[in-house]
């Protein structure tokens, strides 16, 4: 059977025929003399996009569009997203007169009018790009380049948004696919596990062995148009009882039991694969579809949670150090943590001791109380309170490797998930901002 793409790939080839022949009305699109045989710019190439209506040509030109841009430079590609914003944005006078005639007379013919008007043409372009066999990925990766670029030209944030809008409704978790990742996934993917690994370092193919088997386990969406590449993938541990700490679950000469004893699953890791996808989430959707299938496959286990970081913790407290005027922290307090100026002072028994009760009042008033806007200021808090689930328990050492130490000093939080709750939690930090906690933390 021949798949979507598959067709695409065979209208872009019957385009690039037809390309050949009606050469000459491409270079009457891109203003090109008859008897020139440069190559064509991405610039005269997205106007030819956007001015031929033939599904084939159309096609062809889609294909050349990924393939001119995949060659270019950094310069070339800063020159390409300053033309889709000064050439391809929306027309502002022609705007006013469809909101004019829309005011003056609301019928739907106006307001269809005004619709195509406040939408900027390059969308379109991206539309037609996406049809381009490898088009959707193609998309992907210049969004990658176009944010990469974006401090320095903040107006290119217009191209940006056109762009996330489009992304967002092609990823539409409708579309997605859950697919569990073991050692006989094809190697790839595998490759890419390791790759993307963005919270606990993947230590080559004995520790990823280790994730994928025994009482471990990797799940991963994935979208049809790059069937290779995952979107986002988390990685689980069956334990009894919540973990309080990584290393355990890390180790690789960790004895595994019957995985029937175990009664809890833990989220230790969620790592997301394409930065030209940021902003677009996927995690509530898969914490919550992978919850259902342990359900339905493991009905033993009672209890679902994440062993997570606290990757702001540091740096927020690290600025209360610095403020003079902080009203949160005592004098007692500032010396209790001017041991913290020992980088080994998680070495050092006394030290530790000293700083364990001031550490974690600290950590649970930053999770609980600090905020940006009505929202907790810690982006995993915010991240799994907004999809419903219940701050449970603080929990020290629980990740005492360098990254764990400077973003949290080693404390780690659990967030549980109870599938008869989450809904109702997350209305109320949605609607109220309230966070939602256990009763012991």
């Amino acid at each position: 059977m021949v798949n979507l793409y598959q067709f695409f790939d065979s209208v872009a080839d019957s385009g690039y025929r037809l390309l050949s022949k009606t050469k000459t009305q491409l270079q009457q699109v891109t203003d090109r003399g008859s008897e020139s045989n440069q190559e064509l710019s991405i610039q005269e190439l997205s106007n030819a996009i956007l001015s031929n209506r033939g599904k084939a040509l159309g096609a062809a030109l889609a294909r050349e569009v990924v393939k001119v841009y995949r060659g270019l430079n950094d310069e070339q590609r800063m020159a390409f997203f300053q033309y889709l914003l000064t050439e391809h944005g929306v027309d502002s006078e022609n705007v006013i007169r469809c909101s004019e005639a829309y005011q003056k007379d609301p019928r739907f013919a106006n307001h269809q009018a005004l619709s195509q008007a406040v939408e900027a043409p390059r969308q379109e372009f991206f539309r037609r790009v996406n049809m381009a066999p490898g088009g959707t990925r193609s998309i992907v990766n210049m969004r990658t380049d176009l944010l990469q670029m974006i401090e320095e030209k903040p107006e290119w944030r217009a191209v940006d948004a056109d762009m996330r809008h489009l992304l967002y409704s092609w990823f539409n978790p409708g579309f997605l696919t859950l697919t569990r990742i073991d050692w006989q996934t094809p190697a790839q993917i595998l490759e890419k596990l390791i790759q993307y690994e963005a919270v606990h370092t993947i230590k080559g193919w004995d520790d990823l062995k280790h994730r994928l088997s025994g009482n471990r386990a990797c799940y991963a969406f994935f979208h049809p148009a790059l069937p290779d590449d995952p979107l986002i993938f988390v990685e689980v541990a069956f334990v009894r009882g919540l973990a309080d700490a990584i290393p355990p679950l890390l180790a690789q000469d960790e004895v595994q039991d019957d995985i029937k004893q175990m009664d809890t699953a833990i989220f230790y890791s969620i790592s997301n694969c394409q930065e030209g996808l940021q902003g677009i989430s996927f995690g509530n959707f898969l914490i919550k579809q992978v919850v259902l299938e342990l359900r339905k496959d493991l009905p033993h286990l009672k209890l679902f949670s994440t062993l997570s970081p606290i990757p702001g913790f540091m740096h927020w407290l690290n600025k209360e150090r610095d403020n003079a005027n902080s009203t949160l922290l005592t004098e007692e307090y500032r010396t209790v943590l001017s041991l913290l100026d020992d980088p080994e002072w998680h070495s050092d028994p006394a030290k530790e001791t000293a700083l364990h009760p001031v550490l974690m009042s600290l950590c649970a008033h930053y999770l609980y109380h600090t905020k940006r806007g009505d929202r907790p200021l810690d982006a995993v808090a915010r991240f799994h309170l907004g999809n419903g689930a219940i701050m449970e328990r603080l929990n020290w050492s629980g990740d005492t490797s360098a990254q764990g130490l400077k973003q949290s000093a080693g404390i780690l939080v659990n967030y549980r998930y109870e599938l008869y709750s989450v809904e109702q939690n997350h209305e109320s930090y949605v609607n109220e901002g309230q966070v939602v906690t256990s009763k012991t933390f």
